[in-house]
């Protein structure tokens, strides 16, 4: 495999991350009594949908300011590896967001709360998105 295919090892930038990550779940758990799941909050952030819309799209806002703030305060923009095929990635995207629906949650709706809270629910959910995930990067490494 090229070296330039290969994920770096960034273990600071990663439990910096892990930790961020963790305290919104907390925080939202511990403020609005809901699951930090994204696909939950995107859907009900729209004014009008629900009654606690103004949190959710806080909450959305905030995923987008966080790569700008990264970028005023170091001055260099997230390095991100997004494949340039826009056919693929919509597809891709329509199935996560397929995915969501019949899974009941996204990642981080089961990978961090549920499995916080110890839901089976969850751990089926992840172990499910840990197979998929696995068997696609297989294909797509090696077979395609």
């Amino acid at each position: 495999m090229p070296l330039d295919t290969i994920t770096p090892f960034t273990p600071f930038a990663s439990l910096a991350g892990g930790i961020l990550l963790g305290l919104s779940a907390v925080m939202v758990m511990a403020l609005f009594g809901r699951i930090a799941g994204i696909s939950g909050i995107t859907t009900g952030a729209v004014p009008g949908r629900r009654d606690d819309w103004p949190w959710r799209l806080a909450f959305v806002g905030g995923l987008v300011a966080a790569p700008l703030l990264v970028l005023i305060v170091t001055g260099q923009p997230l390095q991100q590896t997004v494949p340039g095929d826009l056919l693929a990635m919509a597809i891709a995207g329509l199935l996560v967001g397929f995915g969501t629906i019949i899974g009941s949650g996204c990642t981080s709706g089961h990978g961090v709360c549920g499995l916080a809270r110890l839901s089976s629910r969850s751990l089926v959910a992840v172990l499910t998105f840990m197979v998929f995930a696995a068997v696609a990067v297989f294909v797509l490494r090696h077979l395609v």
